[in-house]
């Protein structure tokens, strides 16, 4: 059966369906027999080396118990994910989007992070993630206690997902000095974090580097970017973020420069050690 390219939309289609067999309890050849396949063809759907019709992904979404609402989102996903051609990026503008890029970062085995002015989301603490969600709360979304909390779990979820990987991903975070100083909550949810980045540094396949105010010549100002690595088991993608939808690049064109501004982000940082030794002294000043 001849294979198509691995584009980002087909990656999230075939993970997004891989989660939802998994929830369902189902095996490949079982899935495979709601649409008269081959188990081959759900592995194949799934590392996104292949697609299906619109009315095959609406059997297999039925043998999966799909809701109405998360239904459509896949179905739209299915018909981006087969239009093979298409110009430079892809911004991911279909609901909930932040399950996709989790999912993206479940499969990768080395992932980036630079972000401006607020710490990343696998960065930080339980506190830092409440406030942050708070003060979204009525803007990005209608005001809600159930959608505070189930964005809340969400992403602690995915923390573990990420950061307790059966097989450990590299990791490797470069934090903004700003992003230190902004006060997200209070003092007290500011010393937490603080405490939490030291504690995530410690880990073996993590990697917490600070960029500081007074470094120049910086090649990624004014946005954030997250790099994702497949160990060669599909194409390297980037991410570029903002308070709007993703916009993914897959194409070696595209990702090229990306990760030469990523790796420049990461030489003008302060390693490591340096940068263990700026968080504790920041967090003396909030005593």
């Amino acid at each position: 059966m001849p294979t198509g390219r691995q584009t980002v939309e087909r990656r999230q289609l075939g993970l997004t369906l891989r989660r939802l067999r998994r929830e369902a309890g189902l095996s490949q050849q079982e899935a495979a027999r709601a649409i008269n396949r081959h188990y081959t063809r759900i592995s194949h759907l799934e590392s996104a080396k292949a697609s299906l019709s619109i009315d095959e992904l609406g059997l297999l979404l039925d043998r999966y118990g799909v809701s109405d609402a998360d239904r459509e989102t896949v179905l739209a996903l299915g018909a981006v994910a087969r239009k093979r051609q298409r110009g430079k990026g892809y911004t991911d503008q279909l609901p909930k989007s932040f399950e996709r890029l989790a999912d993206l970062q479940a499969d990768a085995a080395a992932i980036g992070f630079y972000d401006t002015g607020i710490i990343p989301g696998l960065a930080q603490s339980q506190d830092y993630v409440v406030a942050l969600m708070r003060a979204a709360d009525g803007i990005w979304w209608e005001a809600s206690e159930d959608e505070i909390e189930r964005r809340v779990d969400f992403r602690l979820q995915q923390q573990r997902r990420v950061l307790e990987a059966e097989e450990p991903k590299q990791i490797d975070f470069v934090l903004t000095e700003s992003a230190l100083d902004e006060v997200v909550g209070s003092l007290a949810i500011m010393r937490g974090q603080l405490l939490h980045l030291l504690q995530l540094g410690e880990r073996p396949s993590v990697s917490v580097q600070v960029l500081s105010r007074t470094a120049t010549s910086k090649p990624l100002l004014g946005g954030g970017l997250i790099t994702l690595d497949f160990a060669g088991n599909a194409p390297r993608m980037t991410c570029t973020t903002s308070h709007g939808p993703c916009t993914y690049h897959d194409q070696e064109l595209e990702t090229a420069p990306m990760f030469r501004a990523w790796e420049s982000v990461r030489e003008l940082a302060l390693d490591s050690e340096s940068a263990r030794a700026l968080l504790i002294e920041k967090l003396k000043e909030l005593k």
